[in-house]
């Protein structure tokens, strides 16, 4: 296992199961991988040449997302943390407990109809029972967001951080931010900016490596705003 601090942020490369007893958290915030199978070199028929983070020909498949998600573990082991936010839990909603609520991502947020093979909406559990909501942050195909270029995506299943934020600011209490599959590092990068303490545990080594200049960079951006 390796560790490594940036800040307030602490990074795990390790199995989140092992980790997750030991792990102290307000909020659970993830996007763990639930059986989509993606073909990762699809990533290279898109503009990601970008120098620097994520730099290569394509994504790197994903560990576990070829075959189907066991959420009952994880959430047996996080049943202490009131506040949790799973994306794509519609995915795996036999192991969700009843309750709780739905938000709906609108990926598209206001570009018009045009036909495309991608989906034009995600869905996310939260533990909580809250006003249901639509979150509006575009991130539809090749479009990137309204502040990030496509090609600043590391990572074949990343969120935007400004949707990630959403959340955490559905959880303005919680102080200390825990997501166990951490990927790219988009929930970490969304604690930094809302000043929380996080810890992230990712097992493949790449996306670890990627999440923590990601972080990195974030942590940098703060300092230099302060």
């Amino acid at each position: 296992m390796l560790v490594k601090t940036i800040g307030k942020a602490t990074l795990y490369l390790g199995d989140c199961l092992t980790l997750l007893p030991s792990l102290k958290a307000d909020v659970v915030l993830t996007d763990p991988p639930y059986g989509m199978r993606l073909d990762a070199s699809y990533a290279n028929s898109t503009p990601n040449h970008k120098k620097g983070i994520g730099a290569s020909k394509g994504y790197e498949a994903i560990v576990g997302d070829e075959k189907d998600f066991d959420a009952a573990p994880y959430l047996a082991a996080l049943s202490g943390v009131a506040e949790q936010f799973w994306w794509g839990a519609n995915y795996y909603r036999r192991h969700i407990p009843d309750g709780g609520s739905w938000l709906v991502w609108d990926k598209r947020a206001g570009m018009p109809d045009f036909d495309y093979s991608l989906s034009e909406f995600e869905l996310c559990w939260s533990k909580k029972k809250r006003r249901q909501r639509i979150l509006r942050r575009r991130w539809f195909g090749l479009c990137g967001t309204e502040t990030q270029d496509v090609r600043q995506r590391v990572h074949p299943s990343q969120k935007p951080v400004e949707l990630m934020m959403d959340c955490l600011q559905m959880a303005a209490e919680a102080k200390v931010v825990l997501d166990p599959f951490m990927g790219s590092g988009s929930t970490g990068v969304a604690a930094v900016k809302l000043g929380r303490t996080f810890f992230g545990i990712e097992i493949h080594q790449s996306y670890f490596d990627i999440a923590c200049e990601r972080i990195e960079n974030a942590q940098r951006q703060e300092r230099l705003f302060a």
